[in-house]
């Protein structure tokens, strides 16, 4: 099912018309009548937008199995990455990786902005990662929307 569909279903189900959805993502109704024809796709920073109007995952949104709806791939599928969307499979190739995150501007977290981490994990919509800043080492759980990027560094750079 594509994501136009979904999201004119699930806002049915929620009782939202295109005007209020609109109103509620800032955009025009014909933007949302776009999306939900199918003559536009919203973006990814949308998505997450959409999803938490809806009450739907971002994975329901964006794959194309309509069995995704509500459900956390990442623990209920663990090792079966042929059921994960590409952004769900992305995501985990990064798991015991060291990075850099980068976040959007209104979305800084100053403790993990530009550091070196480690990921531990990924649980629903929110990444587990472990700081670290030069002998100190800390855990901290973020969310997956306030990211902007991953840079993956080498572990002789950390």
């Amino acid at each position: 099912m594509e994501i136009g569909i979904k999201i004119s279903q699930a806002r049915r189900e929620q009782g939202i018309t295109q005007v209020e959805l609109a109103e509620k993502m800032s955009v025009t109704r014909q933007t949302v009548s776009r999306w939900e024809s199918g003559v536009a796709y919203p973006d990814i920073e949308k998505v997450v937008d959409i999803a938490e109007i809806l009450h739907v995952s971002c994975d329901y949104l964006l794959m194309t199995d309509s069995n995704m709806r509500n459900e956390d791939p990442i623990n209920e599928n663990k090792g079966n990455l042929a059921s994960f969307t590409s952004v769900t499979r992305l995501l985990t190739t990064l798991e015991r990786k060291t990075v850099r995150m980068s976040f959007y501007d209104n979305e800084e977290d100053m403790d993990a902005s530009n550091v070196i981490c480690k990921v531990e994990g990924f649980e629903g919509n929110w990444i587990r990662v472990i700081i670290m800043k030069k002998k100190e080492e800390r855990k901290k759980i973020i969310a997956l929307s306030s990211i902007l990027s991953f840079e993956i560094v080498d572990e002789e750079d950390s």
